[in-house]
Order: C-alpha cells, then sequence, then structure tokens
C-alpha cells in the first residue's frame, strides 16, 4: 500500500515536470493570425504572449478601424492559441494521471 502511494507521488512528481517542460516549449510554439484582407498580421505563442504585429498603412489612418481589426484579430489569434495550449497540457496530464478507482474522467 505505502509503496503504491509512493510510486503515485513519484508518477505526479515526473507529471508536473511533464507539464513544466511542455509550458516552456509551448513558448516557442509561434500562432499566425490574419484579418481577412491581411491589412493585420500578429503572431502569438501557445502561451498567448504577443510577438509581433503588422498594420497596413491604411489601417493607420482610421483609429476605430484598427481598433476593430485589432480586437477581431487578436481574439482570433487567441483562440487558436489557447486550443493548442489546452490541448497540449491535457494530453500530458492525461498521460501522467494514475489509475485512481471511480477518476476516469480523464480517459
Amino acid at each position: 500500500m505505502f509503496g503504491d502511494m509512493m510510486n503515485m507521488m513519484g508518477k505526479l512528481k515526473e507529471t508536473q515536470a511533464k507539464v513544466e517542460a511542455t509550458k516552456k516549449r509551448l513558448d516557442t510554439v509561434l500562432v499566425d493570425e490574419s484579418s481577412s484582407d491581411n491589412k493585420l498580421k500578429v503572431t502569438l505563442t501557445a502561451n498567448r504572449t504577443i510577438k509581433s504585429i503588422e498594420i497596413d498603412n491604411e489601417l493607420l489612418e482610421d483609429k476605430e478601424q484598427l481598433e476593430d481589426y485589432l480586437i477581431l484579430t487578436l481574439n482570433k489569434a487567441i483562440t487558436k492559441a489557447t486550443q493548442i495550449n489546452e490541448s497540449e497540457l491535457a494530453a500530458v496530464a492525461k498521460e501522467g494521471m494514475p489509475n485512481i478507482p471511480g477518476m476516469d474522467i480523464y480517459k
């Protein structure tokens, strides 16, 4: 019994280390998103950190339009980055979950 508990704790620590390594790796995974007319382009990491924004000069003439473009394009990029982030972290967590009766929600 005690050995099983120690084994489970070791596996949980190993999983935690894998989750942290995955988070670091996700800093290198880039998500690109553009407006439908390519006048605005953004790049985020899968950890949802903005890396770059490219704005067409035409958008600089209309503040409201630029704000709308930024909101729409950034939200699309954040959604993509979040999906990548959550699926990667869920895969690591699922792999490291011990077999506990009644806790099969991760399968």
